[in-house]
């Protein structure tokens, strides 16, 4: 196989739970190598291999980029970024390019990337083989609203040029790597004529004061998010910070030193020491968090308007403590991520409440809304509200709790997010993804014998 072949290896999501066993990586350095190495898949897949699925940075929390017996590509080799047109705002590059690469070639041009989660490191094909989304859904959709064009291997490897409208475009955003390999892509930038947030920051005392601060005024702001206190109980029930903002103007860098107006769009994250490797198992439990959480609560202003921050400070703090997911111990976390439509306010209260009785030592729990859905078949996103949370993995009795939570969410027509699964039943997808069947029809139709596959495909029957 023409490409850097490695020896069977452990893999695990960001999450650090599931993990698969010899799994062989490969490395394609090239569109040609891609083709051999997926041809060659191909080739052990009618002989009854177990195929092959592409990784990017692997910050998916769950089981998506993981193929246990298979392959597993690794893309990040592919990493070129093409063409910058700085006019149209338009670039073109490889899967494997980072957005955090991104932001350091084009924030100098004046332009930025037009959706970015809460980490930087996430390839371009993962960003759209999850679709992903960030703080500004409510105004710019998901990350493959922005692509106009990308480039697919598929499974008798050939390559296509997939524009965005297209059957098969609509059912590669968001279908996590299992209609083909995403080789490159051609995205529209946001425009930005410097460097920092202008960000307003207020407290929420509740939940229904959150959701009405939200529904009255998040249309004034590009971007929004709320981190949420899911320890907190009685009428403080999901007391938050919710902070939101917008690229700032070059008038508002009058109020920086002389030295800091130098240089508006210079893209410069901090990086703090690594995690250590070894933390204890029983460290993040709820008095820890608890204690956590009053503090987080209690330091945020109650209103602070125009205060500025670097783009890695706003979008991506945790980006600045490498390692960061090894503050759970060894046996990881379980983010876990469900939509909720609007009118089902009162479903969102009783989750919320039962994550809250139930007591789960929750640091990193955020709400944000949703504007409209978007077109991939597995895409994530519906209009309405979404709660994201980390969970200890070893947390008694999780996956049961977990479970009758997927089927409130179901039940109130929600979904959770497969990118950060690892545990979903399968007898619930198609409640929470109505086009799952056609996904179904369109992979048998595409890749008959198999070649793409992952650990969540075959635990969902994807």
């Amino acid at each position: 196989m023409p490409a850097d072949t490695a020896a069977p290896a452990l893999l695990t999501g960001w999450g650090r739970t599931a993990p698969t066993a010899a799994a062989r990586l490969v490395r394609p350095r090239s569109y040609d190598e891609a083709v051999s190495a997926v041809r060659a898949v191909r080739a052990g897949s009618s002989g009854g291999s177990r195929g092959g699925i592409a990784r990017g940075l692997g910050r998916a929390y769950g089981d998506a980029a993981q193929n246990a017996g298979g392959y597993v590509l690794d893309m990040t080799g592919l990493d070129r970024i093409r063409t910058i047109d700085a006019e149209a705002g338009v670039v073109v590059c490889d899967a494997g390019v980072s957005l955090h690469q991104l932001m350091e070639v084009l924030l100098p041009l004046g332009w930025f990337v037009p959706v970015t989660p809460g980490t930087r490191y996430v390839t371009v094909g993962g960003a759209i083989g999850a679709d992903i989304h960030g703080k500004n859904h409510h105004v710019s959709g998901s990350f493959a609203r922005h692509v106009l064009s990308l480039d697919l291997l598929t499974a008798d490897g050939d390559v296509l040029a997939v524009p965005r409208g297209a059957e098969l475009f609509d059912a590669t955003a968001g279908g996590m790597g299992l209609t083909g390999v995403i080789l490159g892509a051609t995205v529209q930038l946001h425009p930005v004529e410097t460097s920092l947030m202008s960000v307003d920051t207020e407290r929420a005392a509740g939940l229904d004061d959150l959701l009405a601060r939200l529904t009255g005024t998040d249309h004034r702001y590009r971007y929004s998010v709320a981190w949420i206190d899911l320890l907190a109980r009685g009428t403080s029930m999901g007391r938050s910070v919710l902070t939101r903002g917008d690229h700032a103007p070059p008038e508002a860098l009058a109020a920086l030193p002389k030295g800091a107006r130098r240089a508006p769009l210079a893209f410069r994250p901090g990086r703090l020491p690594a995690a250590p490797s070894f933390v204890p198992d029983r460290l993040l439990r709820r008095t820890s968090v608890g204690l956590f959480n009053e503090f987080w609560y209690r330091r945020a202003p109650k209103s602070r308007t125009g205060e500025l921050q670097r783009i890695p400070a706003f979008f991506h703090p945790l980006d600045g403590v490498p390692h960061w997911n090894r503050v759970y111990g060894r046996g990881g976390f379980v983010q876990y991520q469900f939509v909720l439509g609007y009118g089902q306010e009162d479903a969102l209260h009783r989750i919320v409440r039962r994550i809250s009785d139930r007591g789960c030592p929750s640091f990193l729990a955020v709400l944000k809304r949703f504007g409209a859905g978007d077109p991939g078949w597995l895409s994530f996103p519906l209009p309405g509200w979404t709660l994201a949370l980390d969970i200890p993995a070893n947390l008694p009795a999780l996956g049961p709790f977990l479970d009758e939570l997927d089927e409130e969410v179901a039940d109130a027509g929600g979904r959770v997010y497969l990118a950060k699964d690892s545990r979903l039943r399968p007898d619930l997808l198609a409640a929470m993804y109505p086009r799952v069947d056609e996904f179904r029809a369109l992979r048998a139709e595409l890749d008959p014998h198999g070649v793409f596959m992952s650990d969540l495909a075959r635990r969902l029957d994807l």
